[in-house]
């Protein structure tokens, strides 16, 4: 089975309808409800055809999103960890926000909070009231979506130990992890038992139970295979064995990882960037994994749909029949001409199935 599926950026959004993504749009339910409604709205008038809504990237899916939802504390998760460490938050009206960088860089692991200790925190009482009182609200019927979870489907969202590591404690990460092994590897212990503890209490808390979770490691093709079995894999096999079935994404060129990939205990499925062979995945994994797979941002931004053609053609030649998901992400400067000669292409093919 083929599909498609993609999600609109916030600075499309912003130069469309105009709506400020601001502190209160993170932090005001009522006010997310009504933009996250408005750009759906939108999406679904001004891209018929295309299986674009509005979400963070390749987190919410469109069957499960349903216009009753209301975001709670819907920034991304390793930017809620590092809030949680004292990080200030940066929202910007025309794109993602972000957080200041390398909280955690001049401390010690020793230094952090026990984890079960962060549901003591102003921030998460916060969220854990915006949950209570959406849930106690009888007209209308609205229903809370938590932090760490995008749409009702019970699907964590979390960043990897790497990339989380990255944010925490800044670029410096990846060469200490070969002159100061200990301390990374405690700092990252840290951040699973952290994201675990998190995870279940918010799902608990919006009485959405978890299914599976989406570990977002987006720099871990930056790294090598042996590092990847050293510090990830038991860390997102602990993550796995917690919380359920990993979807593992690595946005990044990672057919050099894929042999390494095989550790993860628990791999539900693959989220791969579009520089990844697909004969190698189904060599490593076979027909059954299910994979997802973005085209590339140079491909979406063509004045032609030459490249993205090419390069579909030889992803769906190498997939040998597996069940196979395209996920995009549009952004400004994407050529909608080119995005919807590719959705038409797919469209005709007698394996395609509307998602």
């Amino acid at each position: 089975m083929i599909t498609l599926s993609g999600t609109v950026s916030k600075a499309w959004m912003h130069r469309a309808l105009g709506v400020a993504f601001n502190y209160d749009y993170y932090f005001d339910p009522d006010r997310r409800h009504a933009i996250d409604r408005q750009c759906n709205e939108y999406a679904a008038d001004a891209f018929a055809g295309l299986r674009l809504f509005y979400s963070e990237s390749n987190l919410g899916r469109q069957r499960y999103w349903d216009p009753a939802q209301v975001q709670i504390g819907g920034i991304q998760p390793n930017m809620i960890l590092g809030m949680l460490l004292g990080a200030q938050f940066l929202p910007a009206d025309d794109m993602d926000a972000d957080i200041t960088p390398a909280c955690w860089a001049a401390r010690e692991p020793a230094e952090l909070p026990a984890p079960e200790s962060l549901l003591a925190h102003d921030l998460v009482r916060q969220f854990d009231e915006q949950i209570a009182e959406i849930r106690s609200r009888r007209e209308p019927s609205l229903r809370p979506i938590p932090p760490f979870f995008w749409d009702a489907s019970g699907r964590a969202a979390i960043h990897g130990v790497l990339t989380t590591a990255q944010k925490l404690c800044g670029e410096s990460v990846f060469l200490d992890m070969m002159t100061q092994p200990s301390r990374c590897r405690q700092i990252m212990e840290w951040i699973a038992e952290a994201y675990i503890v998190l995870c279940r209490h918010f799902a608990q808390a919006a009485n959405l139970p978890m299914t599976d979770v989406h570990v977002g490691e987006c720099s871990g093709c930056m790294i090598g295979p042996a590092m990847v079995e050293e510090f990830v894999a038991p860390l997102t096999s602990e993550i796995g064995r917690a919380l359920g079935p990993v979807r593992l994404h690595s946005c990044g060129p990672s057919t050099h990882l894929l042999d390494a990939f095989c550790r993860f205990e628990n791999l539900g499925s693959l989220d791969l960037g579009g520089t990844t062979s697909l004969s190698k995945v189904r060599q490593v994994f076979g027909s059954q994994m299910p994979i997802s797979i973005a085209p590339l941002p140079a491909d979406m931004s063509c004045e032609t749909a030459a490249p993205i053609l090419e390069w579909a053609q030889k992803v769906l030649a190498d997939n040998a029949g597996g069940d196979l998901e395209f996920v995009y992400h549009l952004e400004p400067g994407y050529n909608l001409d080119t995005i919807r000669a590719f959705a038409g292409f797919l469209g005709r093919r007698r394996d395609f199935e509307p998602a």
